[in-house]
């Protein structure tokens, strides 16, 4: 396990580091470069593998080699590690308050510690078995009609209970000064429409597993011919998932972009009574409606017509078990665990129930723990250091535009209005969420997931008819991972991934700069990827490219499609290059960015020796060791059908194939199996 280091100390030795200030004549010293480290892991390093034949397993094939991905998990990793130790900073939070016997009831101290303990009590857990859903499952027997049906989808929406398409509230992609309700497709219990079809032998094997599950789990409920009814569910599950939408096809911005009404959906009632859906979810019909997939709810409505209404309230019985078995009695969790963790992900064992505990509560409350993580393990003045690496960053980007030979003027004009709009965020949110209104009570496990899945509900409902809230976070503090919001044009980096291998206190900056600076630089990188650059510095949706540089960007996208569809990552597995293309963009961009704020750092000096690497060497070293990554096998396969990043090995594989100045680095030649012709290789930002 990585150790923790002081974030204040470590962001400001960066921040001097990318600003520039870090070039002064002390830090230049011998005396001061003797003491700085390479921040390289040795030990993971794998010195049989040539770092122009394969970097990533030159870097790290010694730890892939010889790690064991622990059972209670389906990978391990960089990130991984990470994940664990803030886990365990936040159990320490969570344990202090579960301790304690003075908490005012409705404080926000109360709700976490009687959510955790109501997830770790599994005697009475046990006790309880199926009793905790005998309400909902009495309230679906007694549905009568199609459109007491139609309200029940919206009822089972609002209490995380499983429904055949999502509703949410987000900002309308065209109009980002507003919230509008979306619908999306859903409704299956396996990953994908893939598992439904594909007639390979291992996806064969998923769906009769998946039926004998179907049917264990009916059996465990006491519920009339398991069997007949496993297949009832499975073969509706089917219809359902031909409709779907392909993971390809949801990328596409510009699709699931369709705007209409409720009140216009209203009137297309001949098969689902949508007047009494939207009732029951608490929309009126004066808001207008984006429909992600108008096929799916289309064809929805028709199959829902169609299909009795006897099989509907089979198939609502099973999302409603299916979606709370995790928190039911042993017999429902094991088998639930030994489906989906076990046979499609390979992992051997449960979770401790205190993981399972502190993740509950990172998912429910996570802002109020939020609030102890970042005063233990960050500092406000961190976040203002961390802002001015930032910046840094911002300024290569633009920088970036600028040397573009294939970029028209009018279109580097836009692409510098959005980048100075961009807003970053750090470390932790400015206002913090509200949890006034949800009741959580210590020995009501169900009812607590239940009534946060209704207050969520309502909060998403208050955001209809407010100002877009723009403190608004999409992860806690403790979160090790970043994300870039399009309709935001908003950066945000929590607090917990600024740790090594991304930060390094003890190291010279060329590592840094490869670690976090290239993270952050795949961050904004999003908002110029192929679907992040169709929103503008206001975050609408609205072309702002020439057709001539809309063209030419799309031939280099393309081009990055075609390279990473021929990566195998099993035998007859390959990546597609489609799915994982902006992903794959904010590698490369990160990566070239990154780079180039650090040669920028550098004032035209060259980095220091350190360990026998030059800096340019240790930049991509620190590149490469951030990916650091295993799955289990059934892991890796998931993966390749539902993630749009490509698997770990392949994210420095790929996007070092295309970057010239890692060849100078490290002599590739022609011949050397990383090697790509110069004509072959894609530079986009």
């Amino acid at each position: 396990m990585l150790r923790i280091v002081s974030i204040l100390a470590l962001v400001c030795t960066l921040a001097l580091l990318f600003t520039g200030c870090g070039q002064s004549q002390e830090q230049g010293s011998a005396s001061t470069e003797s003491a700085l480290k390479s921040g390289i892991f040795a030990e993971h390093q794998d010195s049989t593998v040539r770092p122009q034949d394969n970097f990533y397993m030159h870097v790290n094939g010694t730890w892939v080699d010889n790690a064991v991905i622990p059972s209670d998990r389906t990978t391990d990793g960089a990130f991984y590690e990470l994940r664990e130790k803030s886990r365990s900073d936040v159990k320490d939070i969570i344990d202090e308050l579960a301790a304690r016997t003075d908490l005012t009831a409705g404080s926000d101290e109360q709700k976490v510690a009687d959510l955790y303990n109501s997830i770790v009590d599994t005697a009475r857990i046990n006790d309880l078995g199926l009793e905790p859903l005998r309400t909902q499952l009495e309230a679906i027997d007694s549905i009568s009609n199609k459109s007491e049906m139609s309200r029940w989808l919206a009822r089972s929406q609002k209490t995380g209970s499983g429904a055949p398409f999502f509703l949410f509230v987000g900002i309308d992609d065209k109009d980002a000064t507003r919230y509008i309700p979306n619908l999306w497709q859903g409704g299956l219990g396996l990953p994908d429409r893939d598992y439904y079809f594909n007639d390979d032998e291992s996806f064969q094997n998923i769906r009769t597993a998946y039926l004998l599950h179907l049917e264990k789990m009916f059996r465990l409920a006491g519920w009339s011919n398991p069997a007949r009814t496993a297949h009832i569910v499975m073969d509706l599950e089917t219809d359902i998932a031909r409709l779907h939408w392909t993971n390809v096809e949801n990328r596409n911005s510009e699709k699931t972009y369709n705007l209409t009404s409720v009140a216009d959906q209203v009137q297309q009632s001949e098969n689902l009574d949508w007047a009494a859906y939207w009732d029951e979810a608490g929309i009126a019909t004066k808001y207008d409606l984006n429909i992600c997939q108008p096929s799916f709810i289309e064809g929805f409505a028709q199959l829902f017509g169609e299909t009795s209404l006897e099989t509907w309230k089979i198939y609502m019985r099973w999302n409603l078990l299916n979606n709370y078995a995790g928190f039911l009695s042993s017999d429902f969790d094991d088998q639930n665990f030994d489906f989906f963790n076990r046979t499609l992900s390979g992992q051997k064992e449960q979770s401790p129930r205190w993981k399972r505990g502190v993740d509950g509560v990172n998912g429910v409350l996570g802002e109020v723990v939020g609030k102890v993580y970042v005063s233990r393990h960050f500092t406000p003045e961190a976040k203002v250091r961390m802002l001015e690496l930032v910046e840094n960053l911002r300024a290569s980007f633009g920088a970036a535009f600028d040397d573009l030979d294939w970029m028209s003027p009018e279109t580097k004009a836009e692409a510098h209005t959005k980048l100075a709009a961009f807003t970053p965020k750090i470390g932790y949110p400015d206002r913090w969420k509200n949890y006034d209104g949800l009741e959580i009570q210590g020995d009501d496990l169900v009812g607590n997931i239940l009534r946060t899945h209704l207050f969520n509900h309502q909060d998403d409902l208050a955001k209809l008819d407010e100002p877009i809230r723009t403190w608004e976070w999409g992860m806690t503090p403790q979160t090790v991972n970043a994300y870039y919001s399009p309709s935001r044009n908003e950066v945000v980096f929590p607090a917990a991934i600024l740790q090594p291998p991304f930060f390094n206190l003890e190291a010279d900056d060329a590592v840094n700069y490869g670690g976090i600076g290239a993270v952050i630089g795949h961050e904004m990188g999003h908002g110029f990827d192929d679907q992040g650059s169709q929103y503008d510095a206001e975050g609408n949706m609205r072309s702002w490219w020439t057709d001539a540089d809309l063209e030419q960007f799309g031939k280099l996208t393309q081009r990055l499609i075609d390279q990473y569809s021929t990566y195998e990552v099993l035998d007859g597995l390959f990546i597609n290059g489609e799915l994982t293309l902006g992903e794959n963009i904010g590698d490369l961009s990160g990566l070239s960015i990154s780079h180039r704020a650090y040669r920028m750092s550098l004032n035209g000096t060259d980095g220091p020796v350190i360990d026998g690497y030059s800096g340019e060497q240790r930049f991509f070293l620190g590149f490469g060791q951030v990916w650091r990554g295993k799955y289990t096998e059934e892991e890796l396969h998931n993966r390749v059908a539902t993630d749009v990043h490509s698997p770990a090995e392949f994210r420095p594989l790929g996007s070092l194939a295309n970057f010239t100045p890692f060849y100078e680095a490290f002599d590739l030649k022609e011949g050397d199996k990383m090697y790509m012709a110069p004509e072959k290789r894609v530079y986009i930002w």
